[in-house]
């Protein structure tokens, strides 16, 4: 790796910068590798990984390994699956689940660790707040109507509900996802993974 991209990422793994915001504290939760080619952009951790400093070390990241046909080694290799959540730490619950990524992380850091990322082919988008920075269709539109356009961003984005237990009840309301994106996910991702990354 760069030495540029080690410090980069030094100083992402250190950052401080919503500890006051963070009822937990700041945990920055990532997995980068400039040979990536998948490019998972998510939420924000959730208190499960936030306690073991691994990305979607729960029921949810079960599920996504599951939608992708992956097993975990495989989806914990950073040469294969970067993992850049809108926020790198847990932000704490509400009412209605957790709290929404805090907007300085973004803003302090996607920019320069998406462009360590030359080797990018696709990138899946999980959750409204991915989808308003992945996808410029995306203002105003709710992740159930992105997710039914999928097609309009395929093979470089593809819009995905969040693999939350939450979303049980929408799962069950769109079959259409799990019969007719994710073989078309599984057959990309076999594409992709069949030339090494570059070094």
């Amino acid at each position: 790796m760069k030495p540029a991209v080690t410090r980069l990422l030094r100083e992402v793994q250190t950052c401080r910068l919503c500890e006051p915001h963070l009822p937990h504290g700041a945990r920055p939760i990532l997995q980068f590798d400039p040979r990536a080619r998948i490019l998972i952009a998510g939420q924000a951790p959730g208190r499960k990984a936030h306690e073991s400093g691994v990305p979607f070390s729960d029921a949810s990241g079960k599920r996504l390994r599951g939608w992708l046909g992956v097993s975990e080694a495989q989806f914990y290799d950073a040469s294969r699956f970067a993992i850049l959540p809108m926020g790198f730490c847990f932000p704490g619950s509400g009412a209605g689940g957790d709290l929404p990524p805090r907007e300085e992380c973004a803003a302090q850091w996607r920019k320069r660790l998406l462009a360590q990322l030359p080797n990018l082919q696709l990138t899946l988008v999980i959750g409204q707040y991915a989808a308003a920075w992945h996808l410029p269709a995306a203002a105003g539109r709710s992740m159930s109507e992105l997710a039914a356009e999928w097609r309009a961003s395929w093979p470089a984005v593809l819009p995905m509900p969040h693999p939350s237990p939450r979303n049980q009840r929408w799962l069950r309301l769109n079959p259409w996802f799990e019969t007719e994106v994710l073989p078309m996910l599984r057959e990309r991702l076999r594409a992709i993974k069949s030339v090494e990354p570059s070094s």
